[in-house]
């Protein structure tokens, strides 16, 4: 019981810091900048959920039959969110060659779709910026 009570209060204080938000402008600018990019990252969240989907669907059926890993199309989804990412644990990886050049395509897809949403936040954070400026 004492360490959910203690859990609660840290809580409490990871929410004192969102409070410290408020006093910075700097800070504020960036939320604002977010803020107005939400369309587009809502959109961009929704073609992730998309491409893991089928991505990992199509490497369910190229692998399934070879590697032992790849034992379902949920774990293939997860080997698609962590090759998107660009963390690659090493827990899945592609042994045929037909998954291996498949796998190149998604890292290649992960590595334009992880710099998609930069550019459209330093875009809003520009124009928040000069707006703030002024």
């Amino acid at each position: 019981y004492q360490r959910r009570v203690r859990g609660v209060c840290r809580i409490f204080r990871i929410v004192r810091i969102f409070k410290f938000v408020r006093h910075s402008r700097d800070l504020l600018i960036i939320m604002k900048a977010v803020s107005n990019a939400k369309r587009e990252l809502i959109l961009l969240v929704c073609l992730l959920f998309i491409f893991v989907i089928t991505f990992g669907s199509i490497m369910f059926y190229i692998e399934s039959s070879y590697n032992k890993n790849f034992s379902s199309i949920m774990r293939s989804c997860w080997w698609v969110i962590v090759t998107i990412t660009t963390v690659g644990y090493g827990d899945l990886y592609p042994e045929t060659v037909g998954g291996q050049l498949f796998g190149a395509f998604v890292l290649t897809i992960g590595i334009v779709f992880l710099a998609l949403p930069m550019t459209i936040i330093v875009s809003k954070f520009s124009f928040v910026y000069e707006r703030e400026k002024m």
